[in-house]
C-alpha cells in the first residue's frame, strides 16, 4: 500500500510540474510554483490526518501515530515553504512605479 501511495504522489508531482511548465513555457514565476506547492502540501497533510483518524477509529494506534507523524512533517514543510522569500519579478516592479519613483527601493523581497 505504501508503494502505491508513493507512486501516486510521484505521479501527482510530475503532473503538476508539467502543468506549471506548460502554463509558463518561457518565464517560470517562482511565486506560482510556491503557491501550487503549498496547495498540494496542504491537501496531502489533510489526507494524512484523515488516514490517522481512520486508523484510530479502527483501533490501530501504531498506524494512526505513523499517519499523524507524517501529517506533522508535512505541516513543518508547509512552514518552510511559506517562509521562503520570492523576489518580485521585474515586470511587476516596472508597472508599479509612480512618476518615476521606485516604490520598492531598498525594501527586501516579500515573503509569501
Amino acid at each position: 500500500m505504501t508503494q502505491l501511495h508513493d507512486l501516486r504522489l510521484r505521479l501527482l508531482v510530475q503532473q503538476e510540474s508539467e502543468q506549471i511548465a506548460k502554463s509558463q513555457p518561457t518565464d517560470l514565476d517562482l511565486s506560482v510554483v510556491q503557491a501550487r506547492c503549498l496547495c498540494w502540501l496542504a491537501l496531502l497533510a489533510e489526507a494524512h490526518e484523515d488516514q490517522a483518524s481512520d486508523a484510530e477509529r479502527r483501533g490501530d494506534a501504531e498506524q494512526a501515530m505513523g499517519w499523524f507523524a507524517d501529517s506533522m512533517r508535512l505541516r513543518d514543510v508547509i512552514q518552510v515553504v511559506t517562509s521562503v522569500e520570492i523576489p518580485l519579478p521585474d515586470s511587476i516592479d516596472s508597472g508599479e512605479k509612480d512618476e518615476g519613483e521606485d516604490l520598492f527601493k531598498g525594501e527586501p523581497p516579500l515573503a509569501a
